[in-house]
């Protein structure tokens, strides 16, 4: 899809998602052709001419002023996420594509690794805006085992809920999970349009996935900040976690995730059983790595 496209399809499912009572406008009666508000009812809200509105829905967003998209979005009613991704779209609007593209970070420094590695008793992660988990601490890659196993490097958080079927398993609510993950995909791909491995990921799930793309079609997005996650567990079963989700200021396009239990929950008796079980496992793996040293040692003697 085109830029042009995206703000239109953008404009058009906001504007559809609002009744003209939700508006503080009369419904003159139930023969109206559109799902939502009007054309013209959206603009006599946002206090603009029809014919800009409709040039605006059109696609074209280039020159829009900082008033011009704060009326949008209170006369569509936008939320914090679906503001910001609107003034996104406006941004680029005004700037042309690069003539090399923007690649998504894919490695992480030692200090933030070790920054991770010190968070003990929680399961922590490091991803970047396309979902590439580029990091994690013992925990966090045991919360994740199936998820680090992808044969694709770096493993996707994307890629591995359209694509693997042990996704449906792990995530409880997976429906909840699929709603989620494209949403933040939408407000990455705004902030970031010429991010040549983000649209990569997009093209690639759109292709081989029925229902990445219904997803990607409703234009729906979020911010990614704090909530909760349930998921299955293959070695110590049901987990209901708290995430919060950190950016970081000093690697651009980089967000580290943290899960904790709360205190006295089953939950967090499963997160100590399942550190104990990394642990071992981490261990038996020094080991093994150690005795082929020690043979291939031998081998060369």
């Amino acid at each position: 899809m085109t830029h042009t496209d995206d703000v239109r399809e953008f404009l058009t499912s906001r504007r559809a998602k609002i009744t003209p009572e939700q508006a503080g406008l009369p419904a003159y009666g139930g023969n109206r052709r559109v799902a939502g508000l009007r054309r013209e009812e959206v603009a006599m809200l946002a206090g603009m001419s029809v014919d800009y509105y409709t040039r605006i829905e059109r696609g074209n967003l280039s020159g829009a002023s900082d008033s011009v998209l704060e009326a949008l979005a209170r006369a569509l009613q936008l939320d914090d996420a679906e503001t910001a991704h609107l003034y996104d779209l406006a941004r680029a609007a005004t700037v042309a594509p690069r003539v090399r593209r923007k690649r998504s970070p894919q490695t992480v420094r030692p200090g933030l690794q070790r920054v991770i590695d010190a968070i003990e008793s929680a399961p922590a992660w490091v991803r970047n805006d396309r979902g590439d988990v580029l990091a994690a601490n013992q925990l966090g890659r045991a919360l994740y085992v199936d998820l680090l196993a992808e044969t694709v490097q770096p493993p996707n958080n994307s890629r591995f809920t359209f694509l693997n079927p042990k996704a449906r398993e792990f995530y409880v609510n997976w429906e909840q999970a699929a709603d989620d993950i494209v949403a933040i995909l939408r407000s990455a791909a705004g902030r970031n349009p010429f991010d040549k491995d983000l649209t990569d990921l997009i093209g690639e799930l759109s292709t081989r996935s029925e229902e990445f793309r219904t997803r990607w079609a409703r234009h729906d997005v979020r911010h990614h900040r704090t909530g909760r996650k349930r998921v299955h567990h293959p070695i110590v079963g049901d987990l209901d976690l708290a995430f919060e989700a950190f950016e970081l200021p000093g690697d651009p396009g980089l967000r580290v995730n943290v899960y904790t239990a709360d205190p006295g929950t089953p939950s967090e008796d499963a997160l100590k059983v399942l550190a104990s079980w990394a642990a071992t496992q981490e261990q038996a793996a020094r080991d093994q790595a150690a005795r082929d040293a020690d043979s291939t040692t031998v081998e060369k003697k």
